[in-house]
């Protein structure tokens, strides 16, 4: 039998059709690209993770950068708990959203906002789960810091700033700023004149009657209700002038007007972050391992009977940081996050203060925001991780998997960022200082580096000084890798997962150690063939701006460096940023030990010495470390012909918040150190 002419035609176009489908299956995938500072605008941001009641949905904040407008915004997400299903709830377009919580019966989705306009105020808005638009539930005329829902879901506590009359009368040329506070300036919020204080407030979800709560010449902050919503502790400083220390203590206070709060706690230190048990007996709240005033502290979990008494701390031997505290169910045992070497993790805490800690998530991580529900047969647990490959996503912990610590990833808002991108590999070093001290660091390697290729290195300095390069994402090193450079995160002395003794060892002995530990890092990957000698540069922003202005004062190895946010001349910081407790308590007052100040300023006054050239950043508002400090050694560099520049970002902090200028940032720390240090 003969194949029909048509037939034998379209079996040859198929034949033909097929095989060009099977080259074009066969191509190579388009070729990756190393990350570049334009994909800020793409890099999102989750966080604020709030499981239902039931256990099936989880909400979050998702931030993400409007570059027309050049700007952050954030909206407000949900995401299945099996992962199946994800929901964006809110799109405002001007206004941003944040802080979801489920309503006690998870019929509501409540968040905060100020939709209406810049002169709006936020309130508490709800979202009915089974449709509808949401709708402004609170209509106070204050700022509103914070809120928790009761047990019930009949009431709200609210956290709201006292009302001004200066914020109705609107007049057109501002008063005078007057002030005799002690610490009269705060990064942000600008000079401490104003004497409104925030308190509590009891909000009658039904009839919408505000009630005031706690009352006086104080600051009263994070609320938590007790199970059966009798009570409320909070967090407060109530000494006769705040100013001085930093003695917060937990306060506990009956749930209805007129009551009086009782302290609980007495230490002179911090305690803070309180959290009821599952049967209100006990608190489990954070404190500060010293009773004075310290930069170099660090959290120690502790459980305290609700009804008074002696408090036991938890984790005084584990000697690592400890936060965000979370019962079991059972409330025999607490979860904690751990600050150890590079890592932030998940413990497990026995009410037995011998009983040594079980790390429940042990790997090269970042565990941020966590968060727990307890559910009839299981404890949920969610908690946004980042390691160096990815950046933040929430991750879920099932009881039955959480004994061997496996998490199951949730969002992945991040994918399509990540899919066109040639990211820098993250490795591990340990490098020795001169004094035999032994310190540990990151290295970035570019995409494209090959085995035993010597790079020109970027030594990229984390700010802090309490803090630590961890095993998170890090876009700034990654993109300074993109440029072909190695880059190195060192966690000098003064950093804070290496146990107390560590952060402390620089205690009032600033740009001694931790130089002798950063040009140690440095030394060593020279000796590995791993950074080329004669192409070194340095940068960091806040203390590693501080750092890098130490570095090239000692040494003019560098071949550039980017200060950002930095200072020379710690004399001169005296009464002009925030930092006036840890000076006092520190150094002491200029004027009774001169010296010392004169002996941490040398990168100042041994100006002569620097050949290295050096950019300049900062924000023009920041109160932290004002513009000063970078003006200064711009100044006296520039009144040397030393290659300098000064980059001053208009209305900005100390952290940039405005997209376009993190992404100039990057651009110019790429463009300073390929002129310099790979020419």
């Amino acid at each position: 039998m003969r194949t029909p002419l048509a037939v034998l035609f379209l079996l040859a176009a198929a034949i033909f059709y097929l095989g060009i489908g099977q080259v074009l299956t066969a191509q190579p995938q388009a070729t990756k690209r190393p990350i570049q500072p334009s994909d800020l605008y793409r890099l999102q941001s989750v966080g604020d993770p709030q499981i239902s009641p039931d256990g099936k949905w989880l909400a979050y904040t998702l931030s993400s950068v409007d570059s027309a407008q050049d700007k952050r915004g954030s909206d407000i997400w949900m995401i299945s708990w099996d992962g199946t299903e994800t929901l964006q709830i809110t799109h405002t377009k001007d206004e941003s959203e944040r802080s979801p919580r489920w309503s006690p019966d998870g019929k509501y989705l409540s968040f905060v906002a100020s939709r209406g306009g810049a002169d709006k105020k936020s309130q508490v808005w709800l979202l009915d789960r089974r449709g509808g638009e949401a709708f402004a539930l609170t209509n106070v005329k204050s700022d509103l810091n914070d809120y928790a829902w009761s047990p019930d879901g009949k009431k709200l506590v609210l956290v709201l700033k006292d009302v001004n009359p200066l914020d109705s009368a609107k007049p057109k040329t501002a008063p005078p700023i007057v002030t005799e506070r002690y610490h009269f300036k705060q990064d942000v919020e600008g000079y401490l004149w104003r004497t409104e204080k925030t308190h509590l407030y009891l909000f009658d979800v039904g009839t919408k009657k505000l009630d005031t709560l706690t009352r006086g010449t104080f600051d009263d902050r994070s609320p938590q209700w007790s199970p059966d919503g009798s009570q409320i502790a909070f967090v407060s400083n109530r000494t006769p002038d705040p100013d001085y220390n930093n003695n917060t203590d937990i306060w506990i206070i009956e749930a209805k007007a007129g009551a009086k709060e009782r302290q609980l706690t007495t230490w002179q230190g911090s305690d803070d972050n309180p959290r009821w048990s599952p049967d209100g007996t006990k608190i489990a709240y954070t404190r500060s391992t010293s009773p004075d005033y310290i930069m170099y502290d660090q959290p120690v979990l502790t459980v305290i009977a609700a009804k008074g008494g002696e408090p036991t701390p938890l984790s005084l031997a584990l000697d690592r940081p400890v936060s965000r505290p979370l019962w079991a169910a059972d409330g025999q045992t607490l979860y904690a996050t751990v600050t150890d070497d590079r890592r932030r993790s998940l413990a497990q805490f026995s009410l037995n203060a011998g009983k040594a800690p079980v790390k429940i998530i042990e790997e090269n991580s970042s565990v941020g925001d966590i968060v727990s529900v307890s559910l009839p047969k299981q404890q949920l647990f969610a908690a946004v991780v980042s390691n160096p490959q990815l950046p933040g996503e929430i991750y879920a912990l099932e009881q039955n998997a959480r004994e061997q610590g496996k998490l199951r990833r949730l969002t992945k808002h991040h994918d399509a960022f990540l899919a066109p991108l040639a990211l820098a590999s993250v490795e591990g070093f340990t490098s020795k200082s001169k004094d035999g001290a032994e310190v540990s660091g990151l290295l970035f390697r570019p995409s494209n580096a090959t085995k035993g290729q010597k790079l020109p290195l970027i030594l990229f300095i984390h700010g802090g000084p309490v803090g630590q390069d961890e095993w998170g994402f890090d876009v700034t090193r990654q993109i300074l890798a993109s440029g072909g450079y190695a880059v190195a995160a060192v966690n000098y002395r003064g950093s804070n997962g290496r146990g107390l003794a560590f952060c402390k060892a620089i205690s009032g002995d600033w740009g001694n150690k931790e130089v002798l530990d950063l040009h140690g890092a440095v030394d060593y990957l020279v000796a590995e063939g791993i950074a080329d000698s004669a192409r070194l540069g340095v940068g960091g922003w806040s203390y590693g701006g501080i750092l890098t202005d130490y570095l090239i004062a000692t040494d003019i190895r560098f071949k550039a460096a980017a200060s950002g946010a930095g200072t020379a001349l710690h004399l001169a910081t005296y009464g002009t940023d925030q930092y006036i407790r840890q000076y006092e308590t520190e150094l002491g007052v200029p004027w009774k030990n001169l010296d010392k100040w004169l002996q941490l300023s040398y990168p100042f006054l041994k100006a002569d010495r620097i050949k290295t050239p050096t950019l300049f950043m900062a924000g023009e508002k920041d109160f932290n470390v004002p513009a000063a400090g970078s003006e200064q050694l711009y100044q006296a560099l520039r009144s040397q012909n030393i290659p300098t520049q000064l980059v001053i970002y208009p209305g900005q902090f100390h952290g940039l918040t405005v997209p376009s200028y993190n992404k100039d940032r990057l651009e110019r720390y790429l463009k300073w150190f390929d002129k310099y240090v790979k020419k």
